[in-house]
């Protein structure tokens, strides 16, 4: 189950959608998260020349779309399949799963109670996904004793989906990285390149460090989100430099780049 969302969607949205009908120029949808149908043109299905619009499309099929246009009095939603990007899809479809989580906590703990699931859910949508965007953001705060939920279901149920929430949601993780090189011709050299990095490892990210080869190191940390993240980064790797530079070792750090 995935719980319907009120209204209508915006424009430049992604949303998941099941292919209803597949017709010479066009491709109907039915827009799973709303419940309502969409039209894929065909210039849209695909970039180039296409020659068969069955090799990109069937009924049945799930797709991601982006949200062209919606004509509001008509009800008439416009979709586009080729604008969107193989990293968009992957993440829409990795957040429909993690509403898909937050909606099977809720109803575990519903049948303990001997409760509704779908008053439960449709309750707690209404209350948190106009500020969250969704159960599961909402939930990753629960997780953290940053939301109570009591706040909007009996708090018997509210903390038996706690216990479950902390079970099976657990807290966002980053990883923040890059390369450092250091070079010295210095007799102790390899005492010095020590020091610098045992710095950087007493640093408050306590950051892994491993030697990658020709002066080169790997160092690394795991943060919360990436703005803590990077100033931990950042920390470690100033610790580095600084040293490096009180024993006029030759250093260079290269930000990893992911994605």
């Amino acid at each position: 189950m995935l719980a319907k969302k009120t209204g209508l969607p915006q424009e430049d949205e992604l949303v998941l959608c099941t292919v209803t009908a597949v017709q010479y120029s066009s491709v109907f949808c039915s827009l799973d998260e709303y419940g309502k149908t969409g039209m894929i043109h065909i210039s849209e299905v695909a970039p180039g020349r296409i020659r068969n619009i069955r090799e990109y499309v069937k009924e049945g099929k799930k797709i991601v779309c982006k949200i062209l246009r919606i004509n509001q009095e008509k009800g008439h939603i416009d979709l586009s399949l080729r604008r969107v990007s193989e990293m968009q899809r992957r993440q829409k479809l990795n957040q429909i799963k993690q509403e898909q989580l937050a909606e099977k906590i809720i109803e575990h703990a519903a049948k303990q109670h001997l409760k509704k699931s779908d008053d439960i859910i449709a309750a707690l949508t209404k209350a948190l996904v106009p500020d969250y965007g969704g159960l599961f953001p909402a939930f990753e705060q629960a997780a953290e004793d940053k939301l109570d939920l009591s706040k909007y279901v009996e708090k018997k149920l509210a903390a038996d989906i706690l216990e479950a929430i902390k079970q099976r949601i657990k807290p966002q993780e980053v990883t923040v990285d890059g390369d450092i090189t250091l070079l010295t011709y210095a007799p102790n050299g390899l005492d010095l390149v020590k020091e610098a990095l045992h710095k950087a490892k007493n640093t408050k990210g306590k950051p892994i460090i491993r030697y990658k080869g020709a002066g080169t190191y790997h160092i690394s940390l795991i943060a919360e989100d990436y703005k803590t993240g990077e100033k931990m980064l950042k920390e470690a790797v100033d610790a580095v430099l600084e040293s490096a530079k009180t024993h006029k070792m030759q250093a260079n750090f290269v930000r990893a780049e992911h994605g």
